[in-house]
């Protein structure tokens, strides 16, 4: 039962910084009659404690350090005390039912999660090596920005907060990495999970005060499943003979193949690579295969940012307190103080979003805009709420973008009129040939019909109910519907538009998936509304049809994770460096070595090689940057191959050439304090020069195999 206790022990950390934070958050979320918005304590505390440990490790003030970190956590309790004294909040016994319940809730899903993890906990595979390479880079920094494991002596060029963010509780639970790894998934779940409960609860809770708690909850777990477990219509493929799984080739219409109930034809991965050459993941894929990508860091975040924006648009019409109020000839200025700060703290979350995974920082930005304007109207107070917000994010986020250079070179125009590529660009705009990409409506509907019907079947409903709808009501409602249109916008725009990236083929795969994983969550929470909505004015026929697609997404998690975690049945590990005992053995050995014996970052040596492959494993469990890591990766971030390309020959120079003087220079030339030696170093070079490396320096371990050796220059 190890992986329990440690499991209890991460749990009591985020605990202890969530009540420390309901206070702030009790504020915040002071209309959330439901539970003071209780759940969404522990994000602003993951959030305001690592942005601050990150602010004072870029301006060099204060080493990332686990004892740094609790004078930053002691901090926050003195503010949170502060607010605690000064506002009298005042929690009734309905809220403390609530929030006890929704901590239950949290501790069964991180556990839930935890445990699914423990059976197959394994840190290899797909971006992993990726992501866990940036949160051991992380952790060993002493200041930001942290460096590029695989390109030294660059910073990462990536979008990393919410790395950040995984680092700091690693560092304040103190759990080794590889176990940390898969708890910051849990985590993640378990924040997923209980902020659409509180979110959906208290939507609906604004909506019908005098509702039933059983109802509420049932509701709540409803948006719950929907946002983070469910899948989409894919699986009606489960009732099909099944499809060829190629890239290149379009799937059969399910009608087509329609058969008996066939759960062996099925492939759970399918549902997210449907459209060929594309991506549309949602939550519950990326909760199975476990990468620690932003988009996965960012639900958490996003889910408070959607919760910020209803607050801010439930006080339309609500302007009291003014504290700004010019009168000019021809027009003035008022604005709420309430609104003011709710703004300037949407502009801090955009900046959030941007530094954890960057699409999504415009995408909530354009979402503001929204609510601003259909709670202004063109007014000037619109434009005043656009730039405070504009003005926050670039505030927020510049200690990040001044070392970030995005690596997006233009928008694309898909199927761009044949005279517009002869242009080639105007603008950002691209006009490429060749590049024209449609997707077929039936494709469409079966990645996002479930929330389309949702959504005109409440458009329906609203129009012959309107009598029955009170004002405050409406106001909810109209929420609800900008979910649902902003969300099939998101679909819509790679239809047309495509952001720039170095994939030829894929050209808008990265734009569906950002722009579709944002538009799954909002849906997602819209459509749990749909069901009470139609439960609370008896819509049977809309219940029926509501509950027959549902039905569908309901059986992905089924599916999806004995697919990838078998029955379920091993005993529990949580050690996601495991793996290598058996594959690597010196391997491990090797990484346990450094990570006992080397502090800070110096330069290590190991084999160069292709991404999504078992290369660059030292650096990735390590957090030490090698010379040169997955091509394609830095590829991307940096903009041109030449960056990892020109970089290869030298590394095959070190490990094979016979002249020692050229070795030593090339070793000068990258700083490379440690080469290592082992099993996929003598699959890659062949004429592996070992001998060479005891005259150039001095070997410091060996494993206990003899596979595997790490030679420290002199």
């Amino acid at each position: 039962m190890e992986w329990l206790y440690i499991s209890l022990q991460w749990y009591f950390y985020v605990l202890i910084i969530g009540l420390i934070f309901f206070p702030l958050t009790s504020i915040i979320f002071k209309n959330f009659f439901f539970d003071l918005g209780y759940p969404f304590s522990k994000t602003l505390a993951i959030i305001f404690i690592s942005y601050l440990s990150y602010i004072l490790g870029i301006g060099k003030i204060l080493s990332f350090t686990r004892e740094n970190i609790l004078f930053i956590v002691s901090l926050f309790l003195i503010i949170n005390l502060i607010f605690l004294k000064l506002k009298k909040i005042k929690i009734s016994y309905f809220n403390w039912i609530i929030i006890f319940f929704e901590e239950i809730l949290f501790l069964a899903s991180f556990l839930f999660w935890a445990f699914i993890r423990s059976q197959e906990p394994s840190i290899q595979s797909l971006e992993k090596f990726m992501d866990f390479g940036f949160i051991n880079s992380i952790l060993r920094a002493q200041y930001f920005p942290p460096k590029d494991i695989w390109y030294p002596p660059e910073p990462i060029n990536y979008y990393y907060f919410g790395h950040l963010t995984g680092a700091f509780l690693i560092k304040l639970t103190n759990i080794i990495p590889s176990i940390g790894y898969n708890l910051i998934l849990a985590n993640i779940f378990a924040l997923g999970i209980n902020q659409s409960f509180s979110l959906v609860g208290n939507i609906i809770k604004t909506y019908l005060p005098k509702i039933k708690t059983i109802y509420l909850i049932i509701y709540g777990i409803l948006g719950a499943f929907l946002v983070n477990l469910a899948g989409n219509l894919h699986t009606v493929y489960l009732f099909t003979t099944g499809y060829p799984t190629n890239d290149n080739v379009a799937p059969i219409p399910f009608w087509k193949i329609i058969s008996k109930f066939n759960p062996v034809s099925y492939w759970y991965p399918n549902a997210t690579r449907f459209i060929p050459y594309t991506i549309h993941e949602f939550p519950s894929y990326s909760y199975v295969v476990a990468d620690l990508h932003g988009h996965v860091f960012d639900i958490p975040f996003v889910l408070l940012t959607i919760a910020i924006l209803f607050l801010l648009f439930k006080l339309k019409n609500e302007i009291k307190s003014k504290i700004i109020n010019l009168k000019f000839k021809f027009f003035s200025i008022n604005l709420n103080q309430k609104q003011l700060l709710t703004t300037l703290f949407l502009g801090f979350l955009t900046a959030i979003h941007y530094m954890t995974n960057a699409f999504d920082g415009p995408i909530y930005l354009l979402l503001s805009f929204i609510i601003f304007f259909i709670i202004f109207d063109l007014s000037l107070n619109f434009f005043l709420s656009v730039i405070l917000i504009i003005f926050s994010f670039f505030v927020f986020s510049l200690p990040f973008s001044s070392h970030f250079s995005p690596f997006v070179s233009g928008i694309g125009v898909n199927c761009a009129p044949e005279f517009l590529t002869k242009i080639g660009k105007i603008g950002p705009f691209l006009f490429e040939a060749g590049n024209c990409q449609t997707s077929a409506f039936w494709m469409l509907f079966v990645l996002w019909g479930f929330f389309w019907v949702n959504f005109l079947m409440l458009v329906f409903s609203l129009s012959l109910n309107k009598e029955k709808i009170l004002n405050h009501q409406l106001k909810i409602l109209n929420y609800i519907l900008i979910l649902f249109s902003f969300g099939t916008f998101l679909i819509i725009i790679p239809e047309f538009f495509y952001i720039k990236d170095i994939y030829p083929d894929h050209f808008r795969a990265n734009t569906m998936f950002k722009l579709g994983y944002q538009a799954y969550i909002m849906m997602s929470l819209a459509s749990a509304f749909v069901f009470f909505f139609f439960k609370n004015y008896k819509k049977r026929l809309f219940v029926i049809i509501y509950l027959f697609l549902f039905f569908f997404l309901f059986l992905y998690p089924f599916f999806a994770i004995p697919s990838y975690y078998g029955k379920l049945d091993r005993t529990p590990e949580l050690d996601g460096s495991l793996y290598l005992n058996n594959i690597y053995p010196q391997d491990r050995e090797i990484i346990n070595w450094f990570n006992k014996n080397v502090k800070d970052q110096p330069v290590i040596l190991e084999a160069q090689g292709d991404s999504y492959t078992d290369y660059e494993r030292i650096s990735a469990h390590t957090g030490l940057p090698t010379v040169a890591g997955w091509w394609v990766h830095e590829w991307l971030w940096r903009g041109n191959p030449d960056f990892i390309g020109k970089r290869i020959p030298d590394i095959i120079n070190i490990y094979e050439s016979k002249n020692i003087d050229e070795t030593k220079k090339i070793i000068k030339k990258y700083q490379i304090k440690y080469i290592i030696i082992s099993s996929l170093e003598k699959q890659k070079y062949p004429n592996i020069n070992e001998e060479k490396f005891l005259k150039i320096g001095t070997l410091v371990f060996r494993s206990s195999n003899n596979l595997g050796a790490i030679y420290q220059v002199d």
